[in-house]
């Protein structure tokens, strides 16, 4: 893509508010989380879906990971820090993987929703979704 065109396809982006998305879904951790005694005990499975907004017409024109998230590397560090965690609390957990996203500089913003099965009584899952952003 000639640079005037990688330049209007980022001017399109910040004038109308939109932003490039990277999505990983359905990431699947057995973690310890939860409240109650019995939760405490033993690892549950939990699911993950993430959406990171970033700029990627660079990428886009070049084909090169350097000009993108390496999104590979971004789910491993996620799957760690939720399998090794200890949180009581699901918001908690997007709350620090939330904050892990953000370290990656091209990423402007994060929404974490994690969904829990079994969590409820008469439900299938109880879920939270946290959206953070830079400043």
């Amino acid at each position: 893509m000639p640079v005037r065109e990688r330049e209007r396809c980022r001017a399109f982006n910040s004038v109308t508010g939109n932003m490039d998305r990277i999505f990983i879904n359905g990431l699947r951790v057995n973690a310890l989380i939860g409240c109650y005694p019995a939760e405490r005990e033993r690892r549950q499975g939990i699911t993950l879906d993430l959406e990171f907004g970033v700029d990627l017409a660079a990428a886009a024109a070049s084909d090169e990971l350097a000009d993108t998230v390496n999104y590979a590397e971004l789910e491993e560090r996620i799957h760690a820090l939720a399998a090794g965690s200890h949180f009581r609390l699901l918001e908690a957990l997007a709350g620090a993987v939330g904050r892990l996203a953000l370290e990656y500089d091209p990423i402007r913003f994060v929404r974490v929703r994690i969904d829990k099965p079994g969590a409820a009584k008469y439900a299938r899952s109880i879920a939270v979704e946290l959206e953070f952003h830079k400043e």
